[in-house]
C-alpha cells in the first residue's frame, strides 16, 4: 500500500486517484465509515504528545511503539492497562479529564489525512456516512468541527456509544445500525490493527490507511 504523503498534494476530488492508492474494493458499497484520529485527522501525534504530559506526574510510561499498536483503544482502557502493567493507581475518570484537556489544547494544529477526507467528501449526499471513534464525544466532535467535517457524517460514534471497543464489533455495529445498512454492505477505513480487526470482526471490509510515515 503506497504511504499517504506521496498524494496528498493531489485534488481532493479527484475520487478515482484516491482509490487507486488507497487500493478500495472494486465494488459499490451502501455505506461508508471513517476511523477520526490517524485516518480522517492527522491527530496520533498530538494525542500522544498529550498522553505524555498527562501521564508523566505519576510516573507512568507510554512508549510510542505500544502507544501506537493501541490506537483505537479508548482513554479509560488504556489508563487502566497502564495501571496493570505499571502498578500504577491512577484514576481513569480524572485521567480521561486531564489527558482529552490537555489534547484540546493542542487541537489548533490538527491537520486533515487529505486522501481520506477527499474520498469522504466524494461520497457525500450519495452514501450514508459515519465515523466510529475510540475517542470521547467531546474529543472526536471538536476534531471534526475544527476541520469543518462534522456535516459529512450522518452518524458519529464515540466510546460512549458502545460497551466494548475496538477491537470488538462493537464501535462498528452501532455505526451500522444508525445508518440502517447491513455490515456486509459498509466499508471501513481505518488507520490501526485494532480498528481492522473491530471492523472485520463486524462483518466489514475495511481499507487500511498508513498514516504515520
Amino acid at each position: 500500500m503506497l504511504k499517504l504523503f506521496f498524494f496528498v498534494k493531489r485534488k481532493e476530488t479527484d475520487y478515482h486517484c484516491w482509490m487507486q492508492f488507497l487500493q478500495l474494493p472494486d465494488r459499490d458499497f451502501d455505506a461508508y465509515i471513517f476511523d477520526c484520529d490517524g485516518t480522517l485527522a492527522d491527530t496520533m501525534g498530538l494525542h500522544y504528545d498529550a498522553w505524555k504530559m498527562a501521564l508523566e506526574p505519576h510516573g507512568a510510561d507510554l512508549p510510542e511503539d505500544l502507544y501506537y499498536s493501541w490506537g483505537g483503544r479508548p482513554t479509560r482502557e488504556i489508563v487502566e492497562a497502564l495501571n496493570e502493567m505499571q502498578g500504577l493507581f491512577m484514576d481513569p475518570d480524572l485521567m480521561v479529564h486531564h489527558k482529552e484537556g490537555l489534547y484540546h489544547q493542542l487541537l489548533p494544529s490538527v491537520q486533515p489525512i487529505d486522501a481520506v477526507v477527499a474520498i469522504a467528501r466524494s461520497f457525500h449526499g450519495k452514501k450514508p456516512l459515519a465515523v466510529a471513534s475510540g475517542g470521547g464525544r467531546k474529543s472526536v466532535h471538536a476534531t471534526l468541527e475544527g476541520l469543518g467535517l462534522t456535516h459529512l457524517f450522518e452518524a458519529i460514534v464515540t466510546s460512549e456509544d458502545y460497551k466494548n471497543g475496538k477491537p470488538s464489533p462493537d464501535p462498528y455495529l452501532e455505526a451500522a445500525r444508525r445508518l440502517s445498512v447491513d455490515p456486509s454492505e459498509c466499508l471501513v477505513f481505518e488507520d490501526t490493527e485494532i480498528g481492522r480487526q473491530s471492523a472485520e470482526a463486524a462483518g466489514m471490509q475495511c481499507v487500511l490507511v498508513d498514516s504515520r510515515k
